[in-house]
Order: C-alpha cells, then sequence, then structure tokens
C-alpha cells in the first residue's frame, strides 16, 4: 500500500507566491524567490566555480518545497557542467506540494518552464520517496518525512547543502542541534552549506556541530546570510 504522505497547507499571495499556512512564511522571497536561489544557495556554495573541475557532485537540501532551489540549480548545471559530469540532487520534504501547486509557485520564471513542466508530470508524493532522471545527467531524490528521523539512517555525503527550512522561529525543529550534527556528518570533508537564515540558534548549532561560519551579504532585503565548510582536520604531531 502506497504511503499517504502530509501535505502542505498553502494560501496564495500576490504574483503567485505560495504561503505556507502551517509555518506562517512564505516559501520564498516576495522580490524575486529565483534572484534569491542563485544569490544565498548556488552563489553562497561557490557551484558554478567549483563544477568547473567536478565529475559528480552532490547537492542535499532540508525543505524541498516548490522545487526552486532544485529547478534553479538545473538548469545552471545543464548550461556549466563539465562533459560526462553527473549531478543528484537530494532533498528532504515532510510536507509536499502537489503538483498544481508547484507549478503555480513556479509560473513566474519562464526560464524553468520546461524543467518544471517535466518534474510536475511525474510528481508523486504518495510514497516514501520520490525519484527521477532530469535532462543534465540529473538525479532527483526527494525524501518524504521528517529530516530529523531521516537523515540519520540516509547514507548520504553532499558536497554541497542548502539549508532552506522555514524560519526558525517558526521550524525551529528544522534547525535543532542534532539535526545540524547529522548535516556535518553527512557532509564530505571540504564540504559546505548555505542559508538565508542569521539566526543565532542557527549559527551556533552549526558551530557547534563542526562547520566553520561565516556571514556573507545577504539577498534583497536581508543583510545578512550564513555560509560555511567542513575543513580537513588536521593532526599536529607530538613533539618527541
Amino acid at each position: 500500500m502506497l504511503k499517504k504522505n502530509e501535505q502542505a497547507k498553502t494560501s496564495w499571495l500576490e504574483n503567485n507566491l505560495p504561503h505556507s499556512n502551517r509555518f506562517d512564511d512564505t516559501y520564498y522571497t516576495r522580490t524575486d524567490g529565483r534572484g534569491e536561489t542563485n544569490h544565498v544557495y548556488i552563489q553562497g556554495n561557490e557551484l558554478p566555480h567549483r563544477w568547473m573541475n567536478c565529475s559528480h557532485c552532490v547537492i542535499a537540501e532540508l525543505g524541498f518545497g516548490t522545487g526552486l532551489n532544485f529547478l534553479e540549480t538545473a538548469r545552471q548545471w545543464i548550461e556549466k557542467k563539465p562533459v560526462n559530469a553527473t549531478l543528484d540532487f537530494i532533498s528532504f520534504e515532510q510536507f509536499p506540494l502537489d503538483a498544481d501547486e508547484i507549478r503555480r509557485a513556479i509560473s513566474p520564471w519562464i526560464e524553468l518552464e520546461e524543467l518544471a513542466r517535466i518534474l510536475c508530470q511525474n510528481w508523486q508524493t504518495n510514497r516514501d520517496k520520490f525519484e527521477m532522471e532530469f535532462p543534465g545527467d540529473i538525479r532527483l531524490k526527494v525524501n518524504f518525512g521528517d529530516a530529523n528521523i531521516l537523515l540519520p539512517s540516509h547514507e548520504l555525503f553532499a558536497d554541497a547543502w542548502y539549508l532552506d527550512g522555514f524560519s526558525p522561529s517558526k521550524n525551529p525543529e528544522m534547525w535543532n542541534e542534532n539535526l545540524m550534527r547529522e548535516i556535518y556528518k553527512s557532509t564530505k570533508s571540504g564540504g559546505t552549506f548555505a542559508t538565508y537564515s542569521v539566526a543565532g540558534v542557527v549559527r551556533r548549532n552549526l558551530q557547534t556541530a563542526g562547520f566553520e561560519t561565516e556571514r556573507a551579504k545577504g539577498f534583497g532585503s536581508k543583510r545578512e546570510m550564513l555560509t560555511g565548510c567542513k575543513q580537513n582536520k588536521v593532526t599536529i604531531p607530538k613533539p618527541g
């Protein structure tokens, strides 16, 4: 029997901006969601530069939401990837939107229309996970359920993380210390994360997990954002 996932509770604001009634927060910025995706997650993880010498990239994400982060990443990957390079995009989503909601949320960006059409024609949420391949040697996997439960049992080593849960004040379970530790464990040495949030609890939990963190220029009206790296640990030999 197929699993029935709990759907998102969504209302719509101006310009087809989706709003989560469950978390009382919008899925992306009012000004330019696609621009925010590029600035915070793609550029925040320095992905276009890293892709230049990459044969296989693994991106992981908390909060698939409308699929905007994936679709814009896929679009840029197709344009910039080296020949024969592959991309795995792995996301965790507890309250998935349906295909019509995704289609409506992505409708402001004609550049994403074709990739969004492919996604929505195949999108299913009545199981534990959704998997499919996209043009550009891209594999998408969306795990449905609570990342706090799913990630510890998931074999994953990401080059980059998109931390895109709803606001920490409204969705604290997406930003708790234990989950940040699991993210650190699921990141390759030298791997990175990026997030729009600079909330003190987020920064502290990421640092406690082991990440080196850095504030960066935010997008739009947000003055700052947060990036970080999992550095290789250096063992200093004892004298003598």
